[in-house]
């Protein structure tokens, strides 16, 4: 998005002048003049139309020479929805960005990931980011790096490591390049650092957010012994390269505080990315209530939604699992069968210090392949398909990387006895973070419009009205399950 482009951009110069906070990274401000590209919120004096130009992501006005603001502090602002729109090879391929792709690999290789050529991946990401691969995940390491030094009293050196520099004289030079000075200067004068023992970084998100009704929503689902929600924190086991910890998860007026326990600094980068996810951080909410506002039953609900989100998964098989075990039972019995798994075939994790903290890792595939799941209470079919998940899972016949299409997915995750079209879409709404999964049989969803039709809908008729909810259904369902009529998931 630069002068040249097709966009409004009186919409985002009004946006500019006003400060709005709704457009708060959704675009990004470069002075000619100065050289420093700003937030739409950054409190200096706004220079003139002449003298700025505007840029779709942080990553597109650093390619194009401009440096962050030391005062607005671009990376501290929410995630930018910038893969809005986009081709669905840009979407995932930013994904795999946000998790690290190109941190030992190069473009060629993302590519070859996505299915394309490395040529025609940079020009998609010139055409919608307006950035190479290469400078979103430059920036994606240059900012991270950034709210490290000014939140926290890690070294120099653990920073470099946390934001994926690779060596402490690379990270100083990137800093000296970008910011005219040394890393140690950027923190001098900073009061806003933490000084427990534990890694702790604030995640901004972008207002509204529903954090309460998605905390609700994570409750009655926590696998007990693996999951806790208490007192308006989310507390999990994990498991990073061999290490095992607990990450503790807060709401801070504006961001989340995350807490990461047990875990060393070169983990505390593919947990934020984790938890970003899970906790649907980067959701473009306008643009989501945009477009389903344009249903009139949908735009009811919507008034009383606080901030609609997807609840993501910490980790894609564990949610499998769990949306086979929910499939015809209750939610409650789901969530119990989940926790006599976890509680047999997990492995013990002791973390000192943590309040509430839960003590199990929920078992790998390998761990399942042939556990006696009728004991826990589940159906011996039931068992059975969880045991040939577990195989599939394990042989790499089912895998979740998110590069892959989805339709593929779906297909190998249904070929398996047992599973549906209502698992494969949850899973993919959730855990493959499809924004357009919608599981049209789900029970729920066809009485949430008894009143409008004076009957139950069709699988069918459901999907028809949904298609003008497109690409945001996942969202819809979300905000159907929220309601009085359509409770469930």
């Amino acid at each position: 998005m630069n002068d040249t482009a097709t966009t409004d951009i009186d919409v985002f110069e009004r946006a500019r002048l006003s400060r709005d906070a709704r457009f708060d990274g959704r675009f990004f401000v470069g002075v000619k003049t100065t050289g420093i590209y700003c937030r739409p919120v950054c409190p200096a004096n706004p220079p003139r139309r002449r003298n700025v130009t505007f840029f779709p992501t942080a990553a597109a006005a650093g390619e194009a020479g401009f440096r962050p603001c030391l005062r607005c502090r671009p990376e501290c602002a929410p995630g930018s929805p910038a893969w809005t729109g986009t081709s669905t090879t840009v979407r995932r391929g930013l994904r795999l960005i946000a998790e690290g792709a190109l941190d030992g690999s190069d473009v060629e290789c993302l590519a070859g990931r996505l299915g394309v050529t490395g040529r025609h991946l940079r020009r998609l990401f010139a055409q919608h980011v307006g950035a190479s691969p290469l400078a979103v995940a430059h920036t994606q390491r240059l900012h991270f790096a950034k709210r490290l030094i000014d939140q926290t009293n890690l070294s120099m050196r653990d920073i470099s490591v946390a934001a994926g520099f690779g060596s402490v004289r690379r990270f100083n030079d990137t800093f000296r390049k970008t910011y005219g000075r040394p890393p140690r200067e950027l923190r001098r004068g900073s009061d806003t650092r933490d000084t427990s023992s534990s890694l702790r970084v604030l995640l901004p998100y972008r207002k509204p957010y529903g954090w309460t009704r998605l905390l609700e929503f994570l409750a009655v689902r926590a696998t007990p012994g693996v999951e806790r929600v208490r007192d308006g924190r989310y507390l999990r086991t994990v498991e990073i390269g061999g290490e095992h910890g607990v990450v503790e998860i807060g709401d801070e007026d504006g961001s989340l505080a995350l807490s990461v326990h047990g875990l060393g600094t070169e983990s505390l980068f593919p947990v934020v990315q984790r938890v970003r996810g899970l906790f649907d951080l980067d959701a473009p909410i306008d643009d989501i209530r945009d477009t389903l506002g344009q249903d009139a039953v949908l735009r009811k609900w919507l008034r009383r939604s606080g901030g609609l989100r997807v609840p993501g998964a910490w980790d894609a098989w564990e949610l499998t699992v769990r949306a086979v075990l929910g499939q015809q039972v209750s939610v409650r019995a789901a969530t119990t069968f989940a926790g006599r798994i976890a509680e047999r075939y997990g492995d013990p994790v002791e973390i000192e210090g943590v309040r509430d903290a839960p003590a199990r890792l929920f078992p790998r595939p390998r761990q399942l392949l042939r556990a006696r799941l009728d004991s826990a209470g589940l159906t011996r079919a039931r068992a059975q398909t969880i045991r040939d998940l577990a195989r599939a899972v394990d042989k790499g016949e089912l895998v979740f990387d998110i590069a892959q299409a989805a339709a593929d997915f779906r297909d190998a995750l249904t070929s398996i006895r047992g599973i549906g079209a209502w698992t494969a879409e949850y899973v993919a709404m959730r855990a493959l973070k499809d924004p357009d999964a919608f599981p049209a049989s789900d029970l729920g969803l066809l009485r949430a419009f008894d009143e409008v039709k004076g009957r139950r809908l069709r699988p069918a008729e459901l999907l028809a009205r949904a298609e003008s909810w497109r690409p945001w259904r996942a969202y819809a369902a979300l905000l159907i399950w929220g309601s009085d009529v359509g409770a469930g998931g």
